[in-house]
């Protein structure tokens, strides 16, 4: 038994990704400060032994360093944490993110309330306007029958003030790997992040295969975190602009059944090439190339994606339909948002607490 852990609390394991980030010792002295339950740090270095780990090191001796030989990527680096973790449950935590205090019982309470639960979400708050919800997860994070990707919080490029209004623990389609609480021995049982992805919807995926596997995400709005969101990526650069896009269809490619693939596929490749346009009539001729880049790799790659898919099929339960009614909005968020003026989730999904 650790010295720090309090006799009937199982010791959680955080998972903290890092490289060269100047915020990894905020990270920790939140962590230390506001966990209030036993908690075991696993930081993974994916670079140089730069100086900010040094110096986590020297003012947390207690945190394990994991280091990659050379830049692997995120996904990389958050399987190597969770392969060292032990105990039922994990959270892969960003290092540009500041827990608040006693963020981590409650995310406990709601794994425990639940067996099939096999992912939770805290609340996100942006880190530099704390008054509104984050970019990156929000609240928590749903899908829409078109398979684009929205939060509690956050539409397109919509952020919501918080006033309470996604207080409510409901189920999720999917939670944001910038503070993903897992169920470890689920997680691995389906696989762990799919290092395909590299970064961004690596954990959408993940979620997906665990509710094909027939298990629940859940959101824990009482637990909350403040993330800084953009910090790996600018948002309007390119590189994050074609990993969003080509990762969004790989993930419905792997996921999505063969019935609502066969009319979904030929419609989204349309939609990649109205956002290209959408993108040089905003100015950003750079990420206009990012959406046919997207589709040049999937047409590139098919052996790629259908050996991916089979992993991810492989493991959905007899009568399961992933695309259930947890989180999902049948419509489309972009008809919706551009056409008729509603920017928000709760305009769209009627939530019921659980």
């Amino acid at each position: 038994m650790r010295p720090d852990t309090v006799l009937g609390e199982r010791e959680v394991t955080i998972v903290i990704p890092h490289r060269d980030a100047e915020v990894l010792v905020d990270c920790l002295d939140a962590l230390y400060q506001h966990s209030h339950w036993p908690i075991r740090v696993i930081v993974v270095d994916d670079g140089p032994d730069a100086p900010s780990l040094q110096r986590a090191r020297l003012r947390f001796p207690q945190i394990e360093v994991i280091r990659n030989d050379r830049n692997l990527g995120f996904c990389y680096s958050c399987n190597r944490g969770l392969e060292a973790a032990t105990g039922t449950y994990a959270v892969l935590l960003n290092d540009d993110t500041r827990v608040t205090d006693h963020w981590l019982r409650p995310l406990v309470e709601m794994g425990d309330s639940d067996p099939a639960i096999a992912a939770c979400q805290p609340k996100l708050l942006s880190a530099s306007r704390p008054d509104y919800l984050d970019y990156a997860g929000g609240a928590g994070g749903y899908i829409d029958g078109l398979g684009f990707t929205f939060c509690r919080g956050r539409m397109i490029d919509h952020l919501e003030r918080d006033e309470g209004q996604y207080d409510a623990p409901v189920p999720l389609f999917w939670a944001c790997g910038s503070a993903l609480f897992l169920r470890l021995e689920t997680a691995t049982k389906v696989g762990l992040l799919d290092l395909g992805f590299f970064m961004h919807f690596e954990e959408i995926d993940l979620c997906w295969r665990l509710r094909l596997a027939g298990f629940r995400i859940m959101s824990v709005p009482s637990s909350v975190v403040l993330h800084h969101s953009g910090w790996s990526l600018p948002p309007t650069g390119y590189r994050k602009k074609y990993l969003n896009h080509r990762n969004n269809l790989v993930v419905l490619f792997k996921n999505m059944s063969v019935g609502r693939l066969a009319w979904l596929l030929p419609l989204r490749a349309l939609l990649e090439l109205a956002a290209c346009v959408g993108y040089l009539l905003g100015g950003n001729w750079r990420a206009s190339l990012a959406p046919l880049a997207s589709l040049g790799w999937c047409l590139s790659h098919p052996f790629d994606l259908l050996r991916r898919r089979r992993r991810s099929q492989s493991i959905r339960q007899p009568a399961v339909d992933a695309l259930g009614s947890d989180g999902v909005f049948r419509g489309s968020i972009l008809l919706q948002y551009y056409l008729r003026g509603r920017r928000t989730a709760a305009a769209l999904i009627g939530e019921k607490e659980e």
